[in-house]
């Protein structure tokens, strides 16, 4: 094994360090470590300073299954999961956070071209059975690895690491050349058997011999398909997957009389070598009720001393675990490709609707004290109505963004879905047109559903105009709700449990693969420029994720589309939900309001809206400086604070002040529209709002103080 200088150690310092770490909860055993690890002496340092693309891939990486290691910066820092740790031996755990030459550097020579190459071409490297000189448990050995080592882009679009999803196939190869061998010393056998009958007994005891202990299959026929020779580890292949073991002398089609498909299929396989081909095949067999398995299978005639064909044999092993190891490896890849494709996405699309709900509440706060004050003639009405409804238009935007990013606000009850559907069916009949023959199918009886009534309605009239637009000369919109229970994963990632499930099924155009590949990206569309947002179906993907269920879509060229929103069943008992109480539309004046927030002309909008609602506002730009006024004397009744600031938080700002003066009302705004980092004793509005919405707010409050 390499040197080692420099190793990081676990140290009672790392384990009370205060760290932002929660990306590493769910990392099983190298989490944990990861939590109590000493970063001080990696040249990473700590894991709450590390970029927002490291922390998410660290954090995807410790929750797979497969075996991954990912190198970090130029200097290759090494941080891997559970699945990778058993194979590095020895080097486990002082490779944790430090650079792979120092624990990888008996092959250094050969992997450090392959990630630096990786690095800088950006191309992703990949190959099967790579051999590797590793020296992990106190001495050097070659073993082998199906690699896949891809660039993970930084925070800053460069490239910040090497991503290398393996799998070590040592003990295959080493197994595959062993039964090579094996098979090479038993065609020896084979071509010489004939030609010593001085030695015929005690060559055929060898031959059985070895037939009979080596792990590979093993089983010849005669030309009448009856069997010749099987081994044992064949034998126990058969009455794996059918429940029986075939005994030499026995047909084929005696064995398997009663499971005439699965007969076809050997007679067809075992035809060609009979016939004399030789070849390699891989195929599945087995009786579903026993099990089913791949086999990989190779087919030699066997030829009398004169080249008469007898027969044929084969020499075989079970694939079906290799098999099964390759398509997780991939299905990991590609999970890790989406879920930073949809990770980026949805702060992306979050951020930005942050952003837009900051500069619309000004203009939504203005253009609303305009239409209240009456301000202008009839041509400055109608024009303020105008920017007023153009405000409402961008405000629903941005809520389909939040919808997306998995952000928006919802108020999850228990909901009747047979009602709430079959309600829909005037609506939806009305909003398709006549050319649409609408059939709405909710039976009663169905369980209530965890959701936002008001949500899942928008979700369904999206889902049909939608279905509208795709049968541009008429069709069929059919919308059923039915319960449906899942008893394994589903394909689009549903736990298993009872949902009820909204289909929206039309016989419209379809779509076709490519489409339907990128049919929840927001922005996407296939509509002309004008003709829509390309909102629809990412807003009911984010509603229906964030909800805990799923969206899915099954469609095809001239066939029409199919698209079912998942919702997990309440278990709420009846009286539990409380129902929202409508408050008066005017509140109590209660003196002083203390205002803050970061954004002056979200600051100027409100404070008028304040003051019209009779406060005198003191305003502030940050939380600091709100407490700097507190201290300074001043001592408000109400708090209405942002809830994302630089600095102090306005849920913190307003935790604090309630321990000074419990009487203090508080109302966090929030830009985002989503409760996180929000505690649920505080009462929030989200951003933009009008003055009524916030006289409604306060007023609630003042309820609640009474």
């Amino acid at each position: 094994m390499s040197s080692v200088a420099g190793s990081p150690v676990l140290s009672e310092k790392a384990a009370r360090q205060s760290t932002d770490v929660s990306f590493l909860a769910d990392g099983g055993e190298l989490g944990a470590m990861m939590r109590a690890l000493d970063w001080s002496r990696s040249p990473l340092g700590s894991p709450d300073h590390w970029s927002q693309a490291l922390k998410t891939t660290v954090g995807m990486l410790l929750a797979a299954q497969a075996q991954i290691v990912l190198f970090w910066g130029p200097d290759f820092v090494a941080l891997y999961n559970d699945a990778y740790a058993p194979g590095i031996g020895a080097n486990h755990p002082r490779a944790l956070g430090r650079p792979a030459i120092e624990n990888w550097g008996e092959l250094w020579d050969d992997l450090e071209p392959l990630l630096a190459g990786v690095r800088h071409t950006r191309t992703t490297f990949a190959a099967k059975d790579r051999p590797f000189y590793v020296e992990r448990h106190g001495y050097g050995e070659t073993s082998y690895w199906d690699v896949s080592y891809s660039a993970i882009p930084d925070d800053d679009g460069s490239v910040g690491g090497v991503l290398c999803i393996v799998s070590e196939t040592t003990e295959r190869v080493l197994g595959e050349t062993q039964l090579r061998a094996s098979e090479a010393r038993y065609r020896e056998l084979n071509a010489t058997l004939e030609q010593r009958v001085a030695e015929r007994t005690a060559e055929r005891h060898l031959l059985a011999t070895i037939v009979e202990t080596t792990d590979g299959q093993i089983q010849a026929l005669d030309l009448d398909y009856r069997w010749l020779a099987i081994n044992a580890s064949c034998a126990d292949a058969y009455e794996r997957i059918y429940g029986k073991r075939p005994r030499v002398g026995e047909r084929l089609h005696e064995f398997l009389a009663d499971r005439p498909e699965h007969l076809a299929a050997a007679t067809a396989i075992w035809s060609r070598a009979l016939g004399g081909e030789a070849f390699t095949t891989i195929e599945e067999f087995g009786d579903a009720r026993f099990d089913r398995r791949v086999f990989e299978m190779k087919f030699e005639a066997l030829r009398a001393p004169d080249g008469t064909r007898t027969g044929a044999f084969l020499t075989g092993k079970d694939v079906t675990d290799r098999l099964e190891e390759q398509a997780r490896l991939a299905q990991a890849e590609e999970a890790l490709r989406q879920a930073q494709k949809m990770e980026a996405m949805g702060q992306l699309t979050g951020g930005v609707a942050h952003d837009f709900n900051n500069l619309l509440t000004p203009i939504v706060g203005l253009l609303d004290m305009f239409q209240r004050r009456g301000i202008g003639g009839e041509r400055e009405h109608r024009l303020i109505a105008g920017a007023a409804q153009a405000a409402e238009r961008a405000k629903t935007l941005v809520q389909r963004l939040l919808a997306f990013a998995r952000r928006q606000p919802l108020q999850a009850v228990p909901v009747d879905i047979s009602r709430l559907v079959a309600d829909m069916g005037d609506l939806i009949s009305s909003t398709t047109g006549p050319q649409i023959q609408v059939t709405v199918d909710a039976p009663e009886g169905l369980p209530e559903a965890m959701a936002d009534p008001n949500q899942v309605e928008m979700a369904i009239l999206n889902l049909s105009v939608n279905a509208r637009d795709a049968m541009p000369d008429g069709g069929k919109l059919r919308i059923s709700a039915k319960a449906r229970r899942v008893e394994r994963p589903h394909e689009s990632g549903l736990m298993p449990g009872t949902y009820v499930c909204i289909a929206v099924v039309d016989t419209g155009i379809g779509m076709d693969e490519d489409t339907l590949a990128h049919a929840v990206e927001p922005f996407f569309s296939t509509k002309g420029v004008g003709q829509g947002t390309g909102l629809g179906l990412s807003m009911v993907h984010g509603l229906a994720s964030q909800l805990g269920g799923a969206l899915t879509i099954t469609s095809a060229v001239a066939s029409g589309t199919t698209v079912e929103l998942w919702l997990p069943v309440s278990h709420a008992t009846p009286g539990t939900v409380d129902a929202i109480p409508e408050p008066s539309l005017q509140p109590l004046a209660a003196g002083t309001a203390l205002l803050v927030d970061d954004e002056p002309l979200v600051r100027m909008s409100t404070a008028e809206m304040l003051s019209e609602l009779g406060y005198r506002v003191v305003e502030a730009g940050s939380a600091e400086d709100a407490l700097q006024y507190v201290r300074q004397g001043l001592r408000p009744h109400l708090l209405v604070t942002d809830h994302l600031m630089p600095g102090m938080s306005g849920t913190d700002l307003g935790l604090a002040l309630r321990k000074q003066y419990p009487e203090l009302q508080i109302l966090v705004v929030s830009g985002y529209a989503n409760n996180e980092g929000i505690t649920p004793d505080l009462s929030r509005l989200t951003k933009p709002f009008r003055s009524d919405e916030l006289a409604a707010s306060l007023a609630n409050l003042t309820k609640v103080a009474r």
